[in-house]
């Protein structure tokens, strides 16, 4: 059986419901979102003139998710690092406001108050 769902009138919710909710459509109109982990990796290129044959390992960053039941890693560039840091701290924020927005939803169940 399918129960419908309807849009819930911004009167009927409570003010943290409505600051949640808000919060992550903010989130998501304004910014990228990128569900990922941030790897930093520092390795030798094999060269043997080269500043890391002497310890001093070039630094690279990894973007890590998993897709399809696996790992995949992506090479992030320097000139990216910045914008790809924000996407992924974007979508640990909407993580959060759903978080918090089921926790209303939660309690409304608890209550009967749906």
């Amino acid at each position: 059986m399918d129960i419908p769902q309807r849009p819930i009138a911004r009167g009927k919710m409570s003010e943290r419901e409505r600051e949640f909710r808000s919060k992550l459509a903010k989130l998501i109109h304004e910014g990228g979102i990128l569900r990922g982990t941030l790897a930093p990796r520092e390795r030798t290129c094999g060269r043997p003139t080269c500043k890391c044959a002497k310890g001093e390992k070039h630094a690279s960053l990894y973007l890590v998710f998993k897709e399809e039941g696996k790992y995949r890693q992506i090479y992030v560039p320097k000139e990216l690092e910045e914008l790809v840091r924000a996407w992924v701290s974007n979508h640990q924020k909407a993580r959060h406001f759903l978080e918090e927005i089921s926790r209303v939803h939660r309690e409304k169940v608890l209550k009967r108050d749906v």
